[in-house]
């Protein structure tokens, strides 16, 4: 064998183990985009190298796998509320004069209220799937969190008869009564409509990229 035959040899046992490295790589990259597409759709791979047609990738996706994806979103929060606000609390007594018996106190109110919907309330027999077409009863919205922001909430003024003491309890009450009135005016303000207006179009984008063309919510 010649120096030249054997230079030959030596580049074609390079080609084939570097050509043997791509093939093993591209199986590879296989196998994680197969286990990507299933944890994220729950469709395997070669069904949805099946389902491509003119370069566009149509998923059908079955009942279960449309339960499944949207419960995964758990607790869907899709509006928030703000309110500022001055209230006032106080204890008096109906004989006395309020300078002498007296506790009121006003607190400068900075809260929020979120509202959503509870996905982990979705049963199966809520959705229902006919070829494209999907039907999704959503659970009602509700204020998931009204709270009150305790950096930006304080005791504005406090006054107290003179033969009265500070009541411990009634800056409490009055957080209370803030946290109340939060909801209250949220709600007036349309909270929970808008949180369902959401939470549908966010379901949409869901659905249609699962493959879906006709969605709808009774």
């Amino acid at each position: 064998m010649t120096e030249i035959d054997s230079r030959r040899q030596v580049r074609r046992k390079s080609f084939l183990s570097g050509f043997a490295w791509v093939v093993v790589g591209g199986l590879l990259a296989l196998l994680l985009v197969g286990l990507a597409v299933r944890l994220t759709t729950g469709i395997g791979l070669l069904r949805l190298m099946g389902s491509v047609r003119d370069g566009r990738v149509l998923i059908q996706a079955d009942q279960p796998t449309v339960v499944r994806q949207i419960q995964q979103l758990q607790r869907l929060e899709t509006v928030r509320y703000t309110m500022d606000k001055i209230i006032s609390g106080g204890r008096e007594n109906a004989y006395l004069p309020k300078f002498l018996v007296s506790d009121r106190l006003l607190l400068v109110v900075h809260g929020e209220a979120i509202a959503g919907v509870d996905l982990n309330k979705l049963q199966g027999s809520d959705v229902t799937v006919h070829g494209k077409a999907a039907t999704v009863r959503l659970p009602k919205p509700e204020i998931l969190v009204a709270r009150l922001d305790n950096a930006k909430t304080r005791v504005y003024s406090r006054d107290t008869g003179l033969f009265s003491s500070p009541d411990p309890n009634l800056e409490s009450e009055v957080r209370e009564e803030a946290e109340r009135q939060l909801q209250q005016a949220a709600q007036q303000d349309g909270i929970l409509k808008t949180a369902e207006e959401n939470a549908r179009n966010a379901i949409t984008v869901i659905l249609k990229g699962l493959g879906f063309e006709q969605i709808q919510f009774p």
